[in-house]
């Protein structure tokens, strides 16, 4: 039920109450427990904002002159339409009858070019209440927690689904998501200068942003529940299945007998003849990096074994264990033959334009060459280039070299790297497809390569997680360095929730023990659902294992 009194909007659904003022939500409660979710006041709040490079935000609604109009549009549905000084904007309100959500869909636009994306908020939320959000592996925190607050996440590099909950420690809540099947580019922003009882939803537009004038398109549900965070998890987990039918990937039989991962294993024997006398070596993955003529991470797309990685390689599966090499899903060297075919496709980043990929000069990484001879003299350099997944001819080039790795060694696994790395982008559609779908196509390109082969990749999203048996995940913002606060982020296993049944996660780097934090960052990854997860330099490291790998040996059920 909507009721209209001039720019006021209240929302009765079988589910809760709300009120909207000048397009800005004041009111939201349950009506089953009276719980107040948000409390605020309209003066002062844009209704919408649109958002410029470098994040500049140019609010709707509160200068001088601007106006809001209400506008219905049927029984169930009403427009706030914004004519403001920075721009227009509307903001669709209707209900979901089947749910009782409310849904809500703003859009901007401007006479000035370079808009990137429409900037909708929730403010005056309750403090009581903690957000439970896919970020990485999953968080749940306050929403001033500084590792969060002030923070922006983009979909699906760092927010890996579209779903925010703001969840009570006395139970029940909200929670936001969309519903959306068109890897359309969206962001969570949390809190503000002056108010950290703030969640923000971005719908991006797609690259090149420099003639855009308009973002919009999404559809932003929200509803209350009772319980705890896993009860809307559920209900967000059935969409997405049913939506993105990971069951059309076969996982092998032994998909969920594996209960021990290594990554950046060393090809040493010893390593092999360690783990066997602890573990059934079918239970055990290994992500092996070093296995090729090359360097590690030179001349990609090529992957010829080095005498040494196909002798691993070989004793490995002869023993049971689950071995699976390292490919690249996206970085070529420009020094490559295919890279002639493949050059014009290379990542630009969406504002600045910067072609992207990665240069080492063994000491730190560096942007890349902008000069088309320049990259090709420093093959030294470890130079990268990312393709846009996209373009059919990566795809195929791909598929065929793996293909060739995984008939000469008859691989059961192959591991993607950088299969997390899609993102919007100056140059967004390839052949009509964004970065993400790109990836999400290539990985189950490499799947059918071979009946049985299972992908692993690099991170793990709600589209990456329909073609990748294993992914080896990151913990927050903290690859290869731990951040302040780090132990905080974990015991929300959230992602494990939506993704895990499809596609189980493994540790990422920083896993030997050798220090205090690197036995809490195995500790976090197993709070966070991944398999206990190790990194060794030598087979001592198994035999004679440290507090902290000992734990984890323990808690893989090791002799």
């Amino acid at each position: 039920m909507l009721k209209i009194d001039g720019t006021t909007l209240r929302v009765e659904t079988r589910t809760l109450s709300a009120t909207f003022e000048r397009g800005v939500l004041t009111e939201l409660s349950d009506r089953a427990t009276g719980q107040r979710l948000i409390e605020t006041q309209a003066d002062g709040k844009p209704a919408l904002e649109l958002i410029y490079a470098g994040g500049e935000r140019a609010p709707l609604g509160t200068e001088t002159g601007d106006q809001v109009t209400l506008v219905a549009l049927g029984a169930q549905r009403a427009d706030f339409r914004v004519s403001a000084w920075n721009g227009d904007g509307v903001i669709s309100v209707r209900e979901e009858a089947q749910t009782g959500a409310l849904m809500v869909e703003p859009s901007g636009f401007a006479a000035r070019p370079g808009l990137r994306a429409c900037r909708w908020t929730l403010a005056g939320i309750n403090p009581a209440l903690k957000l439970a959000a896919p970020l990485w592996q999953g968080v749940r925190l306050a929403l001033n927690d500084p590792i969060i607050h002030r923070q922006h996440f983009p979909w699906p590099f760092e927010w890996q689904a579209g779903l925010a909950i703001l969840d009570s420690d006395a139970g029940g809540g909200l929670w936001v998501h969309c519903q959306d099947a068109h890897y359309r580019y969206k962001a969570l922003h949390v809190g503000d200068e002056d108010d950290p009882q703030r969640l923000s939803f971005d719908t991006e537009s797609y690259g090149p942003l420099d003639g855009n004038l308009a973002a919009g398109g999404l559809t932003w549900y929200i509803n209350t529940y009772t319980g705890d965070w896993q009860t809307p998890a559920a209900d967000y987990r059935d969409w997405l299945e049913h939506t993105y039918r990971p069951e059309r990937i076969p996982r092998p039989d032994w998909f969920n007998t594996v209960r021990f991962a290594i990554s950046w294993c060393p090809c040493d024997p010893a390593i092999l003849d360690a783990l066997a006398r602890r573990f059934d070596p079918r239970h055990v993955l290994l992500h092996i990096p070093n296995w090729r003529t090359d360097g590690y991470d030179q001349n990609y797309p090529t992957y010829t074994a080095s005498d040494t990685g196909r002798a691993f390689i070989a004793k490995a599966q002869a023993m049971g264990f689950r071995a699976m090499p390292h490919f690249n899903a996206a970085d070529i060297d420009p020094t490559h033959p295919v890279y002639t075919y493949l050059r014009d496709f290379g990542f630009r980043e969406v504002e600045s334009k910067r072609l992207q990929g990665w240069a080492w000069n063994g000491q730190q990484v560096m942007p890349l060459q902008e000069s088309n001879t320049a990259r090709l003299r420093h093959q030294d350099k470890n130079t990268m280039v990312k393709i846009h997944p996209g373009l059919s001819l990566w795809r195929s080039i791909l598929a065929e070299n793996v293909r060739k790795a995984v008939e000469a060694h008859a691989l059961e696994l192959a591991f993607l790297d950088v299969t997390l790395c899609t993102w919007n982008l100056h140059n967004c559609l390839v052949e009509n497809m964004t970065p993400t779908q790109g990836m999400q196509q290539l990985i189950e390109a490499v799947a059918a390569t071979n009946p049985g082969l299972a992908v692993g990749g690099e991170g793990r999203n709600e589209t990456t997680m329909t073609g990748q048996a294993f992914s080896q995940v990151h913990l927050f913002r903290s690859s290869h360095r731990s951040i302040d606060g780090l132990e905080r982020t974990g015991g929300c296993p959230l992602n494990e929730f939506l993704f895990g049944k499809w596609s189980r996660s493994f540790g990422y780097w920083g896993l030997t023990g050798n220090s205090e934090d690197e036995a809490m960052r195995m500790r976090l990854h197993i709070s966070l659902g991944a398999m206990p997860t190790v990194c060794v330099n030598t087979a001592g490291d198994i035999e004679q294992p440290n507090p902290a790998m000992a734990e984890m040996l323990k808690l893989a059920g090791a002799r």
